[in-house]
């Protein structure tokens, strides 16, 4: 479980796709305190297992379900990755709660700057749209935002100038691919609501059994 709140940026050092699963090694620095072998790291949002770790760099491994489903895939060495370590037992929630299991890839549609803040247009599957409210939480590699607005296939978060800097988004172009998960309580709302079948008892029922 993680929280949407970045602890730093890491850069990816080395790729290996040859090998199943597919191995990330990633150098970084205040994540890799006490860091160890089975840990839960968040990298843009996904949430990956340590398999090594040492004094400036640790590894991770995806397998082929995650590199389908996630931007992973087309990680290239030498570039920047927002990273989480996973929430402690009584852990401050300053974002919203993250489990790192995205639900799909999403391509920005547009990037405007205004006054410092930048404003995302994300296009989305419909599937992932279902999931998004306007003024809830969803985390676009990551990053915990609040949507701003919902049109058509597409959602906007703003990104305001410290989360430009701390994290990959104020790098973010149109065209670019992010890793995106809806907010798990409004994924249990869904699945719920969704149990609830309509009534067969309609006005017209009513009638025809004389009660109106």
């Amino acid at each position: 479980m993680f929280t949407g709140i970045i602890e730093e940026l890491g850069v990816v050092e080395k790729v290996n796709r040859s090998s199943e699963p597919a191995v990330f090694t990633i150098k970084a620095g205040k994540i890799l305190e006490g860091l160890k072998k089975g840990d839960s790291v968040s990298v843009n949002g996904a949430c990956l297992t340590v398999i090594a770790a040492g004094k400036n760099s640790f590894s991770v491994e995806a397998i082929r379900e995650t590199l389908k489903k996630t931007c992973l895939g087309d990680l290239k060495e030498g570039e920047k990755v927002n990273l989480e370590g996973a929430l402690l037992s009584g852990g401050k929630v300053s974002g919203h709660f993250v489990t790192g299991h995205v639900d799909g890839a999403g391509i920005i549609k547009s990037k405007k700057e205004e006054k410092g803040e930048i404003l995302l247009e994300i296009k989305a599957a419909k599937d992932i749209l279902d999931g998004i409210v306007l003024k809830g939480s969803v985390a676009v590699d990551g990053v915990s935002l609040t949507v701003a607005a919902l049109d058509g296939d597409s959602f906007s978060v703003y990104i305001i100038p410290h989360t430009a800097r701390a994290t990959t988004l104020g790098s973010r172009k149109a065209g670019d691919k992010v890793n995106l998960e809806t907010d798990m309580l409004g994924k249990y709302a869904a699945k719920y609501s969704g149990r609830e079948k309509p009534s067969n008892i309609t006005e017209k029922f009513l009638k025809d059994k004389g009660f109106i």
